[in-house]
């Protein structure tokens, strides 16, 4: 139980939150319930001295002015699923735990995401539109049946799955792409996996369904838009930025694609001149994905039970960030960044998505699988699924995409006081194992094995991992190649069973090499793979 329990904690509400919510953080015995929707934000900074929890939506912006008012918060919860108004890492730094609602809205969004491929396959803003102007367009206006056509479902999250099991419902084949979903996992959905440039071409309608990043924003660009089969729909209610609109707008007025529906935009609200206003095989919707009562209700219900239980039972299972730093949980800071080192190394030496991961540690100490085994999550998800990730909500979010964690209690490994080793199995084989170990008095980390190669490197910054043969020439080579490009090489390393056989080559260099260094790299005489790794 909280060290507040049997004091009244006060809760202030500072956005609108539905009855739903408002009734169930009432009945919490402990909570005095403060609604500050109608004030403004003055009048929020005024109230937060002394109150252990917050509510807000979109509207109010939680930065470190009003964190540092809340000298005595211990919880922030978003009812919704975007956090960007709230400062996570300050925070975090406080040692406030922030909360969503990520599920309540996840039906919603995926009727809505069918809605717009059923409009847009049927025609049916056309049709109603022309009905109104006093036509009867009845033979011009032939849609497409989705029975017996393929639907390509660009990721497989909460939403994507939800639209696959409608699809099904609809008679549609289904292909899809998530390189982080195992085999078992798309054979329970009933889907067929492929990769992005084998999906583009086979499917008559494909639905995105994946998060925004820096690196792939305009994810679905000319190229991609080009490779689709003519007369495709194209379907985006996850978020604004993912579908290069240019390109799509060109597309439906050279009738490459069939149709589009979108929910999302990459300015919202839709500027006035927008090119996309005036396609009648476009069908629009102003972000309404989680815009129902159901959702809304949703929302403010799970958002409330979260806070109720995080400050009346002190379960932080549904925070975003830890409610703890890693330093605090029996001195498991460094196996933690050891761990999340070494998923980050897994995750970048193979593309596939594999089914199982096994962690295991062998050391002095007790009670740290369970935030090592959270931490190789983090490592090898942070760079695939939607922010924030950490070590409360990563091993969920791993089950959710059918990867299996498993801990494992092992002997110390040689001299290695702290040793944690990841073995990764796709399918039925085990194709990677990477270990790590904290070195010295100072539990320095190294990464000390690569498959069946011993080595010896830190993991920080970022890493080149170069497979080749070995043989004369190789090393000199390589350095040609980054010295051209200007790239430091602050440590080599070389690991080889045999003289003449393969080698691996752990290059750790002054900030990154782009694409066409590490082609270039590849194409040299005697490599066979080269991997580039961030750490940091």
């Amino acid at each position: 139980m909280s060290e507040s329990a049997g004091d009244t904690q006060r809760l202030l509400i500072a956005d609108p939150l539905r009855p739903e919510g408002l009734e169930t953080l009432r009945a919490a015995p402990g909570l005095a319930v403060e609604d500050l929707s109608e004030g403004d934000r003055e009048t929020l900074l005024g109230a937060l001295p002394g109150a252990s929890g917050l509510i807000v939506r979109s509207r109010t912006k939680v930065d470190t002015e009003l964190i540092e008012a809340g000298d005595s918060l211990r919880v922030i919860g978003r009812a919704g699923v975007g956090v960007d108004n709230i400062d996570i890492p300050a925070a975090t730094r406080r040692g406030i735990a922030v909360l969503n609602a990520p599920a309540a809205n996840t039906q919603s969004t995926a009727e809505l995401a069918f809605a717009l491929l059923l409009a847009a396959a049927r025609r049916i803003p056309e049709a109603d539109a022309s009905i109104r102007a006093g036509e009867w367009r009845r033979k011009e206006l032939r849609g497409i049946q989705l029975s017996g056509k393929t639907l390509g479902v660009i990721g497989l999250g909460r939403i994507g799955a939800e639209v696959v099991w409608r699809a099904r419902a609809f008679g549609m084949r289904v292909i899809a792409h998530d390189p982080f979903v195992s085999a078992e996992r798309a054979s329970d959905l009933g889907v067929e996996l492929a990769d992005l440039e084998s999906l583009l071409p086979a499917c008559h309608a494909i639905t995105v369904h994946v998060p925004l990043s820096a690196e792939n924003r305009g994810f679905i660009g000319r190229r991609e838009i080009a490779a689709m089969r003519p007369g495709t729909i194209l379907i985006n209610a996850a978020r604004g930025g993912l579908v290069d609109e240019a390109a799509l707008a060109d597309a439906l007025r050279s009738g490459h694609l069939g149709a589009a529906g979108l929910d999302v935009f990459e300015t919202e609200p839709l500027p006035a001149d927008s090119p996309l206003r005036d396609l009648p095989q476009l069908v629009l919707s102003p972000h309404l994905g989680a815009s129902t009562f159901e959702a809304q209700r949703q929302v403010s219900r799970q958002i409330a039970i979260s806070v109720r239980n995080a400050l009346i039972e002190d379960d932080f299972s549904a925070a975003l960030n830890a409610p703890f730093e890693a330093e605090d949980r029996d001195g498991a800071g460094p196996i933690m960044y050891l761990g999340r080192c070494l998923g980050r190394l897994l995750a970048g030496l193979d593309d596939a998505a594999p089914s199982r991961i096994e962690v295991r540690y062998g050391g002095p100490r007790d009670g740290v699988l369970g935030p090592l085994a959270a931490s190789v999550a983090v490592g090898f998800l942070e760079r695939r699924v939607d922010p924030p990730l950490n070590v409360v909500n990563a091993l969920s979010i791993a089950g959710e995409r059918g990867l299996e964690i498993v801990r494992v209690r092992t002997q110390a490994v040689g001299d290695y006081t702290n040793y944690v080793e990841l073995g990764v199995r796709y399918g039925r084989r085990e194709t990677e194992v990477v270990g790590g170990a904290l070195m010295g008095t100072r539990m320095e980390p190294r990464i000390v094995r690569v498959g069946t190669f011993r080595v010896d490197t830190q993991p920080r910054g970022t890493c080149l991992f170069i497979r080749n043969r070995d043989r004369p020439g190789v090393i000199g080579a390589v350095g040609t190649v980054l010295g051209e490009a200007n790239a430091n090489i602050a440590e080599y390393h070389l690991a080889r069973r045999r003289g003449g056989g393969r080698s691996l080559g752990v290059v750790r260099i002054d900030g990154e090499v782009p694409p066409e260094v590490l082609r270039g790299l590849s194409e040299l005489d005697g490599i066979d793979e080269v991997r580039q790794i961030h750490f940091d």
